[in-house]
């Protein structure tokens, strides 16, 4: 397989993967072709790559900056703007979590910590049901929140260290 074709099979399949993690095709798709880019690409050159439109690449390019993943660059002398990807793969897992923490978790959690203070009467079955229902789902929230931010606080070596250690015993 040559280069051109890796590369073209190398987006088509972060693109997948991108929409199956809920995140926009095309979005990933700009990502993977950045993160593969050995320099930063001006919006026409990722308007060319992928064959879509300026107005899909602008709001594209703008969502992946919002996201931590994407730098926007100016080179001196030059009023082209240039999108550079951060290529450390640890940097980018820990963005896109804490992003989609932040996006889908944190809200999850706010609404059912309302809804666990909703008062009924205890011997109510239809009460009952929901209330432990509602509380066992924010429990197991709380919990994947705790575990995700312990993630997040986590540096590489720790991370990996830990992982290591796991398999050594």
């Amino acid at each position: 397989m040559e280069l051109a074709e890796a590369k073209l099979k190398f987006i088509e399949a972060w693109g997948k993967l991108g929409s199956e993690w809920g995140i926009n095709r095309t979005m990933a798709q700009v990502h993977a072709l950045l993160l593969v880019s050995p320099e930063a690409l001006t919006t026409e050159e990722v308007m060319a790559e992928l064959s879509i439109s300026r107005g899909n690449a602008n709001m594209t390019l703008r969502d992946l900056i919002d996201w931590g993943l994407v730098e926007k660059q100016h080179k001196t002398g030059e009023r082209k703007e240039y999108f550079y990807a951060e290529k450390d793969t640890w940097i980018i897992a820990r963005r896109v979590a804490e992003e989609r923490k932040k996006r889908e978790l944190d809200p999850v959690i706010k609404i059912l910590g309302h809804l666990t203070e909703v008062k009924g009467d205890e011997k109510d079955p239809a009460f009952k049901a929901f209330n432990s229902s509602v509380t066992n789902i924010n429990k197991l929230a709380n919990n994947v929140n705790k575990t995700l931010e312990t993630m997040l606080k986590a540096e590489e070596n720790w991370f990996f260290g830990s992982i290591f250690k796991m398999f050594k015993k």
